[in-house]
C-alpha cells in the first residue's frame, strides 16, 4: 500500500509531461495526491492537476531543471541568434498592444473590465465560459503585434515579440497563463515568437492578473503624463 502514492504521482507526471509538457516537482505531486481520493481514476486525476498547475506560479510548482528552463545566455545581447530547442514552459508576467497608443491600451484594459471585447470596429459584450475562465482564452484580438513579458520555472525572465499573429495572444490574456516554447529563435535577448513554435496552454495566477491591471493602468497614465509634462516643458 505504501507504495501506491508513489506509483500514482510516476503515472501522474508522466501524463503531464508527454501531454502538456509540465513537469511538477515531487513535492506539489505530493501535496495534490493528498487532497484527492485514492480512488479517483487517472483521466480525471490528470484534468484536476492540470487545472490546478495552470492557476499555479510556475516557479513554485513546476520543476526548475536545466532541460526544462531557459538556457543561461538566454539575455546575452552579444548573442545574434539562438535556438531554444525546448519544451520550455513559460508563464505571462505582462503583455502591451505595440499598435495601440497609450490611451488605446488604457481603454483596452478598462473595455475588457466591463465585459466588452471588439469585432472589427464594433464594441461587443463577451460573456466568458466557465472553459474560458479555466483556459485565460478571453482575449481581445485586433491590433498588435504583442510584446509579452515570459517567465520560467526558475523565474528567469523574458521578452517575446510576436512576429506572426498567434491565435490567443492578445491584451484579453490572462496573466499568468502557461505557454509552451520549442524550437523558438531568440535575437539578441528576445523571443521571436509565431504560432509554429508557441503553444498556449491556458490558465491565470488571480492575484498577479489584478495587480497587473491596477499597476498597468497607472504605468500608462504616469506615461502620458510625463509626456504631457515634457511636451509643455519644450513650448
Amino acid at each position: 500500500m505504501s507504495s501506491q502514492p508513489s506509483h500514482l504521482a510516476t503515472q501522474l507526471a508522466t501524463q503531464l509531461a508527454n501531454t502538456k509538457n509540465l513537469h511538477p516537482t515531487q513535492q506539489w505531486l505530493t501535496a495534490f495526491l493528498s487532497t484527492q481520493k485514492p480512488t479517483t481514476p487517472l483521466p480525471a486525476l490528470t484534468q484536476t492537476a492540470l487545472f490546478r498547475l495552470l492557476s499555479s506560479d510556475i516557479t513554485t510548482s513546476l520543476a526548475a531543471e536545466a532541460a526544462h528552463c531557459l538556457p543561461l545566455n538566454i539575455h546575452n545581447v552579444n548573442v545574434k541568434e539562438l535556438r531554444l530547442q525546448g519544451p520550455v514552459v513559460v508563464q505571462l508576467t505582462g503583455i502591451e498592444d505595440m499598435s495601440k497608443s497609450r490611451w488605446e491600451q488604457i481603454e483596452a484594459i478598462e473595455a475588457l473590465e466591463r465585459g466588452e471585447g471588439t469585432k472589427g470596429r464594433e464594441i461587443i459584450r463577451v460573456t466568458a465560459t466557465e472553459d474560458d475562465t479555466d483556459s485565460g482564452a478571453v482575449v481581445n484580438k485586433g491590433g498588435g503585434p504583442h510584446k509579452l513579458s515570459l517567465q520560467d520555472a526558475h523565474g528567469t525572465g523574458l521578452y517575446g515579440i510576436e512576429l506572426k499573429e498567434i491565435k490567443g495572444v492578445g491584451l484579453g490574456m490572462s496573466i499568468g497563463c502557461k505557454m509552451v516554447l520549442k524550437n523558438a529563435i531568440v535575437a539578441r535577448g528576445v523571443m521571436l515568437m509565431e504560432p509554429t513554435n508557441t503553444t498556449i496552454l491556458g490558465g491565470k495566477i488571480e492575484a498577479l492578473h489584478k495587480a497587473w491591471k491596477q499597476n498597468r493602468k497607472a504605468e500608462l497614465k504616469a506615461a502620458i503624463e510625463a509626456s504631457e509634462r515634457t511636451a509643455r516643458s519644450n513650448t
